[in-house]
């Protein structure tokens, strides 16, 4: 998948109206992420996306590693967007779960192991836990 697949895929997923809209949510999505995990396994996730996609995890981040809760990964994400945190939540569910069709099983259960097993976190892979998007989207 090249990036305007990648990018296209998420606009339809989220429904959004161009694909500006849709690259901020790829971006404010995946660099939150990118804060959040270790630098290596932010580049093991962004080694099967596309290039100008796996920048966001691996190029755009201030830092990596950084402790951090849900809450305050969808108000980053939220800020970054420029989305209410609710709309900011469902569409890093959906990135998320995009992004977990494309890469290794390995490299996918390597970002959930390195965020906290229990608590707030799981509310990132519900989409991926109900089945995937086209599972969870809402008829």
């Amino acid at each position: 998948m090249d990036f305007d697949e990648f990018v296209g895929e998420v606009q339809h997923r989220l429904e959004l109206p161009g694909t500006g809209e849709a690259v901020r949510a790829v971006r404010a999505t995946l660099t939150t992420l990118g804060e959040r995990i270790p630098a290596d396994d932010a580049a093991d996730l962004a080694s099967a996306l596309p290039m100008e996609v796996s920048w966001y995890l691996v190029g755009a981040p201030r830092r990596h590693g950084e402790r951090f809760d849900w809450a305050e990964f969808v108000a980053r994400v939220s800020e970054i967007e420029h989305a209410d945190r609710a709309t900011a939540a469902y569409h890093a569910r959906v990135i998320v779960d995009l992004v977990g069709t494309l890469v290794a099983p390995a490299d996918f259960q390597q970002l959930r192991d390195q965020l906290p097993e229990r608590g707030d976190w799981d509310a990132l892979f519900e989409v991926v836990d109900a089945g995937g998007w086209e599972a969870a989207e809402p008829r």
